[in-house]
């Protein structure tokens, strides 16, 4: 795996200059301009995709709401194996049949539902994916909160909003917060039924090398570890979390059949010392929880636990850094802000952490899917 020029630069003082909007973006924004566009053959068929593209933005809101309504009534799980009419759906929902029409539409629009020539209604290609990626619809149905949160976006944004997300993540807070045995249950289930599509696409990103042990910190259940163990048959697999946590990753290594293998240790790196002995530790979705210092401390104790030659392996969903992207920029940066302890950061954010705890040799292949996971490794030179 190659490194890569993971590097930030500050703004200078002269480039925060108040500079007067070009002139294309002035001339776009005139009124008589768009009129004028919106009639000459050359220009009117920009004009219409453009038009489309803002009342996405201004609707999106809307789409949103169908698409929770439709897993929140279990829709798309209907539609699985056999298509339904209106009056099936809204009579298994408990909808009255002129909303249930509108929500029918609403899904079409869309584009998770198809109607075929005899009104009833089935899945689209992306409705069967909505329907059979594991944990994708519990994360749209526990949206509610977020939308919550973000009623009023100018008090959000100005820190004035005391988030519900909070609360539903109190595990970031430390080991104390997550004591509640359902509090740690629904966030164990909804980050285990994730964990499939994380764990598939680092895995296909990661080095492995000649790692002969293997721990994972903050792994919850033990989700992610168990798909290692599963590719890497003669690694030793170790489990670090909070205690309220890591007791059902036993149930999932006997149900697989790899108890031997697995070593779960409970603490929180928070305020317990990382155990020595592994030429590999992960952190798979646990940075973008926590702040600057608390995320610094972190990589610092696992360079302190990782023998020279040891490798650090990070994987979350991140910033496009200087390349803003819609699925780290405009939902999991919103996502962390709500949820107040932490932030999504950019490759070179991360890697800029992590050379500061000590590590070498960072780096980051090109990411599958980003609106997943993207990978960054490090090396204990030293």
């Amino acid at each position: 795996m190659a490194d890569v020029g993971l590097s930030t630069s500050p703004v200078s003082p002269s480039q925060q200059t108040v500079r007067r909007a070009s002139w294309v973006t002035r001339l776009v924004a005139s009124p008589r301009f768009q009129s004028w566009a919106a009639r000459f053959p050359l220009t009117r068929r920009i004009v219409r995709r453009e038009g489309d593209a803002m009342f996405d933005l201004v609707a999106g809101f809307c789409h949103s709401q169908i698409l929770q309504a439709l897993v929140k009534l279990g829709i798309p799980d209907m539609l699985r194996t056999a298509q339904l009419d209106e009056t099936a759906l809204a009579r298994a929902a408990a909808v009255p049949l002129a909303r249930m029409r509108v929500l029918l539409a609403g899904g079409v629009a869309i584009g998770v539902l198809k109607q075929g020539r005899h009104g009833d209604y089935g899945l689209t290609v992306r409705g069967a994916a909505l329907a059979g990626v594991p944990g994708l619809a519990g994360m749209i149905a526990h949206h509610d909160v977020l939308y919550r949160d973000l009623a009023d976006p100018v008090a959000f944004f100005r820190g004035e909003v005391e988030t519900e997300l909070a609360a539903f993540w109190p595990y970031v807070f430390g080991a104390g917060a997550a004591a509640d045995p359902d509090a740690a249950a629904t966030y164990s289930q909804l980050m285990a039924d994730s964990q499939t599509l994380v764990a598939a696409d680092t895995l296909a990103l990661a080095d492995f090398g000649q790692t002969r042990s293997f721990m994972d910190v903050g792994g919850g259940t033990g989700a992610f570890l168990a798909a290692v163990g599963q590719q890497y048959p003669a690694l030793a697999l170790t489990l670090f979390d909070l205690p309220a946590v890591v007791d059902a990753a036993h149930d999932r290594f006997d149900a697989l059949r790899m108890a031997d293998r697995l070593t779960v240790l409970s603490g929180s790196f928070r305020d317990d010392p990382l155990p020595a002995g592994h030429d590999m530790i992960s952190l798979v979705r646990v940075l973008y929880d926590h702040d600057d210092a608390t995320v610094l401390s972190l990589l610092g104790a696992v360079f302190k636990a990782l023998p020279v030659g040891g490798r650090l392996l990070v994987s979350e969903p991140m910033t496009g850094g200087a390349s803003p992207q819609k699925a780290g920029d405009a939902y999991f940066a919103l996502y962390c802000l709500a949820m107040r302890t932490g932030k999504a950061r950019s490759p070179a954010e991360i890697a800029a952490l992590m050379a500061q705890a000590g590590f070498a040799q960072i780096s980051a292949p090109r990411s599958r899917r980003p609106f997943i996971t993207t990978v960054l490794q490090g090396v204990r030179q030293s």
